[in-house]
């Protein structure tokens, strides 16, 4: 085991300080039991028939569906179809909008086919080298290090995080600027010889039109940009050559123009010669617990099971079939727009607390507050729950069975270890029940293998093909996905003959830098950036109810340059308002001598004023609608 930051970090098999602690949540004593109706306690049938009987007087277009990156592939599955089938709406998306989707867009464009890590994690104890756009893993993810222990890092990331602690080399680029680093490093990789020119000849298409682009970012023109000197961007590419892997996060991904910033790190490493190769490749790193499997059946505003598009009359007609029904809505909103959507009268909300995890937290917590009806399901009273007419308490993680799958693509059984309180019941029964009231009872199965049984059959022929897994299998075997058939092994690395377009290439995306949707101005001359911590996950509505977590990080702070906290009349341990033009945020100061003196960094666990979105900018990806998480422009002020 080792140190990140004075807390033990796990050695290999171990777990994060998260991960050793979340049992005590099980039993706590605010753990939710029984339903509630306007704050009260209700029987199930009373808070079903509610709900049911107000969905009714409802258009199906009405009411909306929130999902989570949480949730069981079986959940995920079953809730897509709900919302498809039940309600009859098209209003349905979830939390994993915020989290991979520009580089599964990305991905898609270039490969023909989004799965986190297209090859093993064992894969990478292989390497020479590994670089880190955007991800902190060592505070997000630390069991992931030890895959990386034999590996030199290139971590790229405007904070001097723990991970970048223990990189060879990091680059500190200014927020907001990684596309235009990433063409740096390619005009760099080109310009020194260091590319692969077979590799480009005969696996990729559209180099030309990319390198258009980067022939205009030499190292000095991308330094002025970035920050990141010219030599640094030469170290970088000279380590990339050989067995190296290009593995992108939330920091390169969460801008309005995330989906280019991860193509543009796709095309260095297909520049470089490493996806579809042993020993190489490039990757994304999922954020949530089932982030790979609940972006693959049915959750997103766009998409059927199997990663099948919505739109596409083939995918249709299989899903109807399926499911035994003659129609199907089309795609509705994306995840930020659902929320502040002026036209629904209700949305259900599963595993998700988007009061605190959404962009422009203000305007969502409006929304919300202004619809008709609100129903959760949340097994503790988060903010978004303690906002809702009807709540629902469900089970967790050792209290059901079901199915995850983790960043590359395999798939995890998940055993039942203990009963759930009474009055618990699974998001199964949940669903069940209300689909029984509004008339399909029985389309909803409510036992996990006899779900994922039908989801084998929806999935069979698409992308991300599970036809061929079963719970017996999952006991006895590791299966990666596609995994067309029963006596298929499954497939660990995918790419190694061919890519996923139908001429099996691999495709060069042009693209240029932009920089960020909302520059710094004389009013709001800093850039704020938000991010996790080690002790903390996600909204905080879990690891806030536990002790020795808190007691670790108690309260919001905002990290600051000693000399920036000087010019704002600011020192280290006093509160201070954090400004955007959305809002302001009381967090305590802490000086960080390795910060820029142009950024400051918040992380966004915390609830009330201390919510990191209240500031942030829901600027879209115009591709895949993700909101810029991490960059806007912000004033220092004494509190």
């Amino acid at each position: 085991m080792s140190v990140i930051d004075g807390q033990v970090a796990p050695g290999p098999g171990g777990l994060c300080q998260k991960g050793w602690t979340a049992g005590e949540l099980l039993r706590h004593p605010g753990r939710l039991t029984t339903p509630l109706l306007h704050g009260e306690p209700v029987s199930w049938d009373e808070a079903l028939d509610f709900v049911a009987s107000r969905i009714r007087s409802y258009e199906p277009d009405e009411v909306a569906v929130f999902g989570g990156g949480g949730l069981t592939n079986e959940k995920a599955y079953l809730l897509g179809k709900f919302a498809r089938v039940a309600l009859k709406t098209s209003q349905i998306d979830y939390n994993g909008r915020f989290c991979m989707s520009s580089a599964a867009a990305a991905g898609n464009k270039a490969f023909g086919l989004d799965r986190g890590l297209p090859f093993p994690l064992t894969d990478l104890q292989s390497a020479d080298t590994v670089l880190l756009a955007g991800s902190n893993p060592a505070e997000t993810m630390p069991p992931f290090l030890r895959h990386l222990e034999g590996a030199r890092l290139i971590v790229i990331d405007p904070r001097r995080t723990p991970t970048a602690e223990r990189a060879t080399l990091h680059l500190q680029p200014a927020p907001g600027t990684d596309l235009a680093l990433a063409l740096g490093l390619l005009h760099t990789a080109v310009m020194e010889g260091l590319i692969d020119k077979e590799y480009i000849s005969s696996r990729t298409t559209g180099f030309d039109d990319a390198w258009r682009i980067a022939a205009q970012w030499w190292p000095e023109h991308t330094e002025r940009v970035t920050g990141v000197s010219a030599a640094d961007q030469r170290a970088a590419v000279h380590m990339l050559a050989g067995r190296s892997y290009i593995l992108t996060g939330r920091g390169t991904e969460q801008h309005a123009s995330g989906t280019d910033n991860v193509s543009a790190w796709i095309n260095l490493a297909l520049a470089l010669g490493l996806p579809g190769r042993a020993g190489s490749g490039y990757g994304c790193l999922t954020g949530q617990g089932n982030g790979q499997g609940g972006r693959e059946h049915g959750q997103k505003a766009d998409q059927l099971p199997g990663y099948r598009k919505l739109d596409d009359p083939v995918a249709r007609q299989h899903i109807m079939k399926v499911w035994g029904v003659d129609w199907l809505p089309g795609p509705g909103r994306s995840a930020y727009e659902l929320l502040v959507a002026d036209d629904l009268k209700a949305m259900l909300v599963f595993g998700s607390n988007p009061v605190v995890s959404a962009p422009r937290a203000s305007r969502v917590a409006e929304r919300l507050k202004a619809l008709d009806l609100l129903v959760v399901a949340d097994f503790v009273m988060s903010e978004t729950a303690a906002m809702a007419d009807v709540v629902f308490p469900v089970t967790q993680w050792a209290e059901e069975d079901g199915t995850m799958t983790n960043l590359e693509g395999r798939i995890i059984r998940r055993r039942k270890a203990l009963d759930p309180p009474a009055g618990v019941r699974s998001d199964l029964h949940l669903i069940h029940g209300l689909a029984a009231r509004l008339g399909c009872a029985e389309k909803f199965l409510t036992e996990p293998k006899e779900v994922f049984e039908e989801l084998r059959k929806a999935s069979a022929g698409g992308l991300s093909d599970y036809s061929g897994i079963t719970y017996e299998r999952l006991d006895a075997e590791q299966l990666h996905w596609p995994v067309p058939s029963v006596d298929h092994p499954g497939t660990p690395r995918l790419f190694l003959d061919r890519f996923a377009h139908a001429d099996g290439l691999a495709k060069f995306i042009p693209v240029d830098h932009k920089g960020p949707a909302e520059p710094p101005d004389e009013e709001y001359p800093l850039q704020a950036t938000t991010g996790r911590v080690l002790q903390h996950y996600q909204s905080g509505a879990q690891t806030r109810r536990v002790g020795e977590l808190m007691k670790a990080v108690p309260e919001m702070y905002v990290e600051v340059h000693p000399d920036t906290a000087s010019r704002a009349g600011l020192t280290s341990g006093e509160p201070a308002h954090v400004v955007s033009r959305r809002g302001r945020v009381t967090a305590t100061v802490r000086c960080v001598p390795s910060m820029r003196s142009d950024a400051v960094f918040l992380p966004f666990h915390f609830p009330g004023e201390g919510r990191a979105n209240l500031l942030t900018n829901p600027a879209l990806d115009p591709t895949s609608r993700m909101p810029e998480f991490k960059v806007c422009a912000v004033r220092l002020e004494r509190a």
